[in-house]
């Protein structure tokens, strides 16, 4: 079962469509330009990734224990960063994956572009069962083709996709039989008896995977709301209003997942990437309990050093006097319970 917008608030913030085409109604939001895009591409870096032995040391990757996942924390939420925006999550009988990429690149191609320099934790197949794929955009490093024929050859039609609008037709083309596509604050029942509502919410960020599609595809966040215990993951996204209605109407959150690094330089970042700063604004927004930093120490998307996000995040939340296990990172593959009774 769905609802509208119409069953909803009125002041409830909707996307713009026209014609086809998608567009941001928040007034921070400012479209990419030509030539800010050319100066970035060609500007320094600063992000110096070191080598595999002194990557092994600052980013380690934890080989997971999926037997943790054979059954839902009694109480709390279970966590595996995967790496980059792509979480193994369980709350309350379902296990989820977002924004899934266990490719090596980020691109339309294996043999150029951005090249992971921290490996996935596991394969596809090492995976455990999972009931459902939440996907927030169609960017590459989001949604990631071959790592969607791999999660649709094993787990077939019964593994339910989550996808913003416009994206449907895609999935279906690429051989997924159970996609089930919303706007922003349509929710869907997941299962009877799982008793989980899935809601899409808002996000600023934009839409591009050819040359003729611009933004024909929504982006979203997305809530999952459980009897126990609530998960948010924000997707990729610009800081904007809609976080704080996000908060009002489905918050308190158990665990969010919010994006931390790929921001700098701020000038041409700003409009579609949070930086940690930003990052636990929307912690506060949407009333999360505690927060996973996401979105770094995957891909070298942007120009700030590697490490940084990890570091002006521990800063900011020691700054704000928050707690320092109320807005976290965390190591590829561990898995952890957060919210719970015994956390573990």
């Amino acid at each position: 079962m769905d609802t509208t917008a119409e069953d909803l608030d009125l002041d409830l913030v909707q996307p713009v469509e026209s014609k086809g085409i998608f567009h941001n109604p928040w007034e921070t939001w400012q479209e990419p330009q030509l030539s800010k895009l050319l100066k970035f591409m060609f500007m320094s870096s600063e992000a110096n990734i070191p080598s595999k032995e002194e990557l092994d040391k600052t980013l380690p990757v934890i080989k997971p224990d999926f037997s943790k996942f054979a059954s839902s924390p009694t109480s709390g939420v279970r966590h595996m960063w995967v790496g980059h925006a792509t979480s193994l999550v369980q709350l309350d009988g379902i296990t989820l994956l977002t924004d899934p990429i266990f490719s090596d690149r980020c691109s339309p191609f294996q043999w150029l572009g951005e090249k992971r320099y921290r490996p996935t934790p596991c394969t596809v197949d090492q995976l455990p069962n999972i009931d459902c794929v939440l996907i927030s955009h169609n960017h590459y490093d989001h949604l990631d083709y071959g790592t969607v024929l791999a999660l649709n050859r094993r787990f077939g039609d019964k593994l339910r996709w989550y996808v913003p609008k416009g994206l449907k037709t895609w999935m279906s083309n690429t051989g997924c039989t159970n996609v089930v596509e919303l706007s922003w604050w349509q929710e869907h029942i997941h299962s009877d008896q799982s008793e989980i509502r899935i809601v899409s919410t808002p996000c600023q960020h934009w839409c591009k995977r050819s040359l003729n599609d611009t933004n024909k595809v929504l982006w979203t966040s997305w809530c999952v709301i459980g009897p126990k215990h609530k998960f948010y993951f924000a997707g990729d996204t610009g800081y904007c209003a809609g976080f704080k209605q996000i908060g009002k109407r489905y918050g308190p959150f158990t665990l969010s997942t919010i994006p931390i690094g790929a921001y700098n330089p701020r000038w041409f970042l700003a409009p579609q990437h949070v930086d940690p700063e930003e990052a636990v604004k929307i912690h506060m927004d949407i009333k999360s309990q505690t927060s996973v930093g996401i979105h770094w120490g995957t891909f070298r998307l942007s120009k700030e050093f590697y490490l940084e996000p990890k570091q002006k995040l521990a800063e900011e939340v020691k700054k704000l006097e928050l707690s320092p296990s109320s807005f976290i990172t965390v190591q590829h593959g561990d898995v952890i319970v957060i919210g719970g009774n015994n956390e573990q």
